[in-house]
């Protein structure tokens, strides 16, 4: 297990960041834990060690937003994520985080500026098979090695204006499976150990603790505002993406 007192000195404040997300806070905040711990590891076993906090956190974000979220959508984003995962699984050996984390910097900042850049409000969009089963598969993919499947399934979800308790619950079950079938993956690759999973125990309490404050902010925080949020984290995360991609590819 590790006892280093810096690591947790970054890995406390990651998890927290993600139980603030998954309980409806601000999203694409979450996106930042993976690089705040690897200040202190490699990427790949901060992504590890995440893993198994991740699935304990879907099961409470499940029974918090307890039937709120979008059937529809579910019915068409969940089974491309799980296309996704399966193609990041078979590509994981030559496929490295720099390349995906460019590829999400892209689509993040190309998205946000897209919006703020438009007159007026942007079109409201419905439910699309084809746009739901691409963005569904891009999040699948770019979820596998960093847990960064939020920007692209929200660049699928935001324009279409969703309640945002039901946004939130969407996104919660969406993760939930995802995750899920990230952990046989993660096993026949050979993450897991006992160093990793002891240390991802001693972390597995403040799970619940973020979502609960995730939840209450969002209860106490107007739709609109909401939105502006997770708009403004999409921006910066995907700017920090293309930033750490470039500089481990051309740096």
């Amino acid at each position: 297990m590790i006892t280093d007192p810096l690591f947790y000195l970054c890995a406390i404040p990651a998890v927290l960041l993600y139980g603030i997300a998954k309980g409806g806070f601000g999203g694409n905040i979450a996106i930042l834990s993976v690089p705040l711990m690897s200040l202190v590891m490699p990427p790949q076993q901060a992504a590890t060690i995440l893993l198994p906090i991740l699935c304990t956190m879907d099961l409470v974000a499940l029974r918090t937003f307890r039937g709120r979220w979008s059937k529809p959508n579910l019915r068409i984003i969940v089974p491309a994520a799980l296309v996704g995962t399966l193609l990041a699984w078979l590509s994981f050996s030559w496929m490295s985080d720099a390349h995906i984390q460019l590829m999400i910097g892209v689509i993040a900042v190309a998205f946000t500026l897209n919006i703020w850049l438009r007159r007026g409000e942007p079109p409201v969009r419905g439910v699309s098979v084809w746009r739901g089963g691409f963005w569904g598969m891009v999040a699948g993919f770019t979820s596998f090695g960093i847990h960064a499947g939020g920007p692209p399934i929200n660049v699928y979800l935001l324009p279409q204006k969703l309640d945002k308790t039901l946004l939130m619950g969407t996104i919660a079950v969406f993760f939930a499976v995802v995750n899920l079938a990230k952990v046989p993956a993660y096993i026949q690759l050979g993450q897991f150990d006992s160093g990793n999973l002891l240390t991802a125990l001693v972390l597995l309490p403040l799970a619940p603790i973020g979502i609960r404050l995730g939840f209450w902010m969002l209860q106490r925080t107007n739709q609109e505002l909401i939105y502006q949020l997770c708009y403004i984290f999409l921006f910066i995360t995907g700017c920090k993406l293309l930033y750490d991609g470039g500089m481990a590819l051309f740096g």
